[in-house]
């Protein structure tokens, strides 16, 4: 029977079960897409990483939620470079290591800082940002349990992709966040009818003193309702505060995930005027929590 090795690792964080996990799947190139979409519900994590040859990169992947493939990803991303240097397939070249990363969407630069041969941060450069539909808040805060109100003054709400279009909710305050409940019809009938793949909810100010930004993103079944921390996400919500004069430094520290247990942390640097950006890094370093062999 085909045996693939595979791992569990644990994004956006240094301690084992904290921020987001994300199972990697390695020699997956004979993997057909049906059968990738099987294991990721298997394994019924946000996402699982399937590591497959390249000949235009140093490494390729492909993520899978259990719904279905999403094109571009942060912690999957984080958990994928942080399981290839573990077992030797990414050698460090030194203080700084530089990699490219095929995804569905291209290849992507990879950064890797290291200290003693061990990564200290990962960080990853996404596609050039692509503002996109503006909608009503009138439609869609209601799919939140929120009303126009909770929405930050002044601010749009709008798709925003820096690989993956995603939904840019800003919202006034922690205590919007705190309330917010989705309704699961409405959310699914706004999904339908958009042009993105999940919502992210944000504000300004991290659940903690060091933080600069908190978020809450979520999914539909069978994708988990929500996510501990979204890397991808992260990289829109930056592109959008930077564009619209959000926030007053290109870098700064995103927080998300800690409300559910899993607090997850990433360093965030936009780059170029907010007028023409010409990417998002977003950096954050991983533990792997499980190594073992699936058996299909």
């Amino acid at each position: 029977m085909p045996v693939y090795p595979f791992m569990q690792v644990d994004a956006f964080t240094t301690t084992p079960l904290g921020g987001n996990p994300c199972a990697i799947v390695f020699q997956a190139d004979d993997l057909d897409d049906v059968t990738r979409l099987a294991i990721a519900r298997e394994m019924n994590l946000s996402e699982t990483a399937f590591v497959v040859s390249t000949s235009v990169a140093d490494v390729g992947a492909r993520y899978f939620t259990p719904a279905e493939e999403i094109p571009l990803a942060g912690h999957p991303t984080i958990a994928t470079i942080h399981a290839l240097i573990e077992t030797g397939h990414i050698r460090l070249t030194g203080q700084r290591t530089q990699i490219t990363l095929e995804l569905k969407v291209g290849p992507i630069p990879i950064e890797i800082v290291s200290q003693a041969g061990q990564p200290t941060r990962i960080t990853m450069s996404q596609k050039v940002p692509v503002f996109s539909t503006v909608h009503d808040p009138a439609e869609v805060m209601p799919a939140f349990g929120l009303t126009s109100a909770d929405v930050l003054p002044g601010a749009v709400i709008q798709t925003v992709s820096t690989g993956t279009p995603q939904l840019m909710i800003p919202v006034r305050d922690h205590d919007a966040l705190r309330r917010l409940t989705p309704d699961l019809s409405r959310y699914a009938a706004l999904r339908a009818a958009g042009d993105w793949f999940s919502p992210h909810l944000f504000c300004l100010g991290g659940a903690t003193a060091a933080g600069d930004t908190y978020a809450r993103h979520f999914g539909l079944p069978p994708d988990t309702m929500e996510d501990s921390f979204t890397g991808s996400a992260t990289g829109g919500m930056a592109a959008y505060l930077w564009h619209y004069g959000l926030i007053t430094s290109p870098r700064f520290r995103a927080e998300q995930g800690h409300w559910l247990g899993r607090p997850g942390i990433a360093e965030v640097e936009v780059v170029g005027p907010p007028d023409a950006i010409e990417t998002v890094r977003v950096g954050g370093t991983a533990v792997t929590v499980l190594r073992g062999e699936m058996v299909l």
